[in-house]
């Protein structure tokens, strides 16, 4: 395998089971005709090396039992049928493959809960309520859904769908304590590029860096006043009137991420939210509604529903002040101003970002942007986000756009910006100097693979797992057939 063909590998397939298109099945005895819920907001990794190609089976036996789980024949074909479903292209997928894939879900989740790598059924159901109102808008109604997946009643879909969250969150946090205290070193940085062969080192798609400077128009203190009273007469409400936080949360909040799920979150001290947003959680009793308070995205109450050690079970809701459209026009004006200031040569971009742009990340980096995915300065072009893409696709060397107006995708509201790209990079092979950043990642998933690798290994070696016979001519990726 060259190594370029390899990097893809690794980088698709490391969080082996981030989606989980299988059913946990703890009962033998299934109807043949039942349709399994639908897999949900992930991608198919499967392994692509066995040979086995799909044909027809009987559908009620058992195909192996990996700890506490039991997968049956039938399981293998619903997952190909989900798959379908979803658009995912099956050429390529084997029946081994998938019950290889179904077995590796099955240890991760079978050693979380000997781990105690819990999840809570709340957080479960949330995730489940938000999946549910996905395909009921996809569908049109709860029950053109039903009749899709054959099932008799929304409790019966809701369980499936259910036991599907719990075996996925599981499999997710299992994986994620294997890699998270993974750390490289620069000589392990070093070491990873200089054995990679000329002929065979990673190419580098065409990319570009880009600044930015952020104005974010401010609310009346009218506004604020309105916005911090209705947070208090829903605090009121819940507190005395024993109404729905959750039901609240759904009806107001205008948090994207959480709004769906009746303002559900599940953090600990760690978790990248807003540091004063952590700090009110942590200050709460279980039970207890917060005061209004401020963040960088608008006002907020937060309800603590659960404590569990360092981990916080809460929802919240976010109200963003109303913006007049007089006060978007002055930021418009204004930078209006900075752009021909900067044409003008009376300061430089950066040092505009510095002095007037209101985005904190950026503004003491000359506005640089930096890639969600590795943080690098950096923009692969075929991968940038199609919105940014279109806004700076045009702009010349020293050019700088106009005024644009965009809502805060994380729920702060509408700002105006103006862009400029500040470098452009050709397509290249990789250059260690200066692409370290990129080669430094590649390096580090190498590395939480091969730890991902071993823990597999050593786990098939301490867990019972059964393959049935008609199943042990598979040549599985993992070492499933035990000696």
């Amino acid at each position: 395998m060259g190594k370029v063909n390899k990097f893809a590998i690794i980088l698709g397939c490391l969080f082996l089971t981030g989606m989980s298109f299988a059913q946990e099945t703890e009962e033998a005895t299934e109807s043949e005709n039942e349709s399994i819920a639908p897999a949900l907001e992930a991608e198919a990794v499967v392994e692509k090396d066995s040979a086995k190609p799909f044909k027809k089976i009987k559908l009620d036996g058992i195909a192996a039992v990996v700890g506490d789980y039991v997968i049956l024949e039938s399981d293998i074909e619903k997952t190909l049928i989900d798959l379908k479903s979803q658009g995912v292209s099956t050429a390529d997928v084997t029946r081994c493959g998938l019950l290889g894939k179904l077995m590796e879900d099955r240890l991760y989740a079978h050693q979380a809960v000997q781990d105690s790598l819990l999840v809570s059924d709340d957080e479960i159901a949330a995730t489940t309520d938000r999946q549910i109102q996905s395909f009921v808008q996809q569908t049109g109604s709860m029950e053109k859904l039903l009749k899709f997946y054959k099932k008799e009643d929304e409790a019966s879909l809701r369980e499936d769908i259910n036991k599907i969250n719990k075996l996925r969150m599981l499999s997710e946090k299992m994986q994620s304590s294997i890699v998270e205290k993974i750390e490289i070193t620069p000589e392990e940085v070093r070491q990873f590029f200089n054995k990679i062969p000329e002929d065979e080192r990673p190419v580098f798609g065409a990319e570009m860096e880009i600044a930015q400077i952020v104005k974010a128009p401010k609310p009346t203190e009218k506004e604020i006043q309105n916005v911090i009273d209705k947070l208090n007469e829903i605090k009121a409400d819940v507190e005395d009137n024993d109404a729905s936080f959750s039901v609240k949360a759904i009806l107001y909040s205008q948090d994207p991420g959480s709004k769906s799920k009746g303002g559900f979150y599940s953090i600990t001290k760690d978790t990248g939210f807003d540091k004063t947003f952590k700090d009110v959680a942590f200050s709460l009793r279980e039970g207890e509604v917060s005061e209004p308070f401020e963040t960088q995205f608008g006002y907020h109450i937060i309800y603590i529903e659960k404590i569990r050690g360092q981990e916080l079970d809460l929802r919240h809701i976010l109200i963003q002040p109303k913006i007049s459209q007089q006060a978007l026009d002055e930021v418009k004006t204004e930078l209006d101003t900075i752009r021909k200031h900067i044409m003008e040569g009376k300061y430089t971009f950066a040092q505009a970002a510095l002095n007037f742009s209101d985005e904190k990340e950026t503004k003491f980096d000359g506005g640089l942007l930096r890639n969600p995915t590795n943080f690098d300065s950096r923009f692969e072009l075929t991968k940038m986000d199609p919105t940014l893409y279109n806004q700076v696709r045009n702009l010349k060397d020293d050019e700088i756009s106009y005024p644009i107006l965009e809502e805060d995708p994380r729920g702060g509201g509408p700002k105006y910006k103006i862009l400029k790209v500040t470098n452009r990079y050709d397509e290249h092979v990789a250059d260690f100097a200066k692409d370290y950043i990129k080669i430094q990642q590649l390096a580090k998933t190498e590395k939480q693979y091969n730890a991902i690798k071993k823990w597999m290994d050593e786990h098939i070696d301490d867990t019972y797992i059964s393959v049935n016979d008609s199943n042990r001519d598979c040549d599985f990726a993992n070492n499933w057939i035990k000696d």
